[in-house]
C-alpha cells in the first residue's frame, strides 16, 4: 500500500510541490515521500487509537475529500508540522502543501478501493495493511459493515460485511502478513 500511496502523492505532487517556488526542487521527492508516509502512519495511528468508525466514514461519499473531515484534518496536520520539522517548510507553505494533496490522495484511494473494475487498491488490502492485528481489523470490518453494500465487499454471499469477508478478500489476493510485508517493500 505505501508505494501506491508514494505514487499517488506523486501524481498530485506536481501542482502543490514540484511547482511550488516555496520548496526547493532537491527536496521534493522527500516531501512527496512524506506525504505518502504520513498518511499511512497517520491512518495506523487513527486505527490503533480506536478510530475504527472515522475510518470507514472515509468511505462515504467524498468524505476523502473534504477538508472538514477529521481524518482528512488529523492528517493535514501531522502532514504539515512533518513538513515544517523535517524541510524547514514555512507554517503557511506546509498548509498549503498538506492541504492540497491529503485530500486529493485520500480521495484517490477511497475511489479506487470502492471501485470494483480496479483492482489497484482493495478495501481489504488497506484495511489490512493499516491495522496490523486481528482485533483492530475486526473494529474497522464492524465499523464497514454499516456501510459493507456500497463496497461490495459481501465476499460469502451471506447478507452482512464482516470479518470473514474481508479475510477471504485477502486470501483470495495471496494476502497474510507475507503479502502484506511484500507489498511494503515492493515484492509483489
Amino acid at each position: 500500500m505505501f508505494e501506491q500511496l508514494t505514487q499517488l502523492a506523486q501524481q498530485f505532487g506536481v501542482e502543490s510541490v514540484v511547482k511550488n517556488q516555496a520548496i526547493p526542487n532537491e527536496q521534493n521527492e522527500a516531501v512527496m515521500t512524506e506525504a505518502s508516509s504520513s498518511i499511512f502512519s497517520g491512518l495506523q495511528k487513527i486505527v490503533s487509537e480506536g478510530g475504527a468508525d472515522q475510518l470507514a466514514g472515509l468511505f462515504q461519499g467524498n468524505n476523502a475529500q473534504d477538508s472538514s473531515n477529521p481524518v482528512v484534518q488529523k492528517l493535514t496536520e501531522q502532514l504539515t508540522g512533518s513538513l515544517g520539522e523535517k524541510f524547514g517548510i514555512n507554517s503557511e507553505t506546509a498548509s498549503g502543501v498538506a492541504g492540497s494533496l491529503i485530500p486529493q490522495i485520500l480521495g484517490s484511494l477511497v475511489n479506487k478501493a470502492k471501485d470494483p473494475n480496479d483492482s489497484s487498491f482493495q478495501i481489504s488490502d488497506v484495511i489490512a495493511a493499516i491495522s496490523g492485528n486481528s482485533a483492530q481489523n475486526s473494529g474497522i470490518m464492524d465499523a464497514i459493515s454499516k456501510y459493507g453494500g456500497q463496497f461490495g465487499l459481501d465476499q460469502n454471499a451471506d447478507g452482512k460485511v464482516d470479518i470473514s469477508d474481508a479475510m477471504s478478500a485477502v486470501t483470495k489476493k495471496g494476502g497474510g502478513i507475507g503479502s502484506i510485508l511484500g507489498k511494503l517493500f515492493g515484492k509483489q
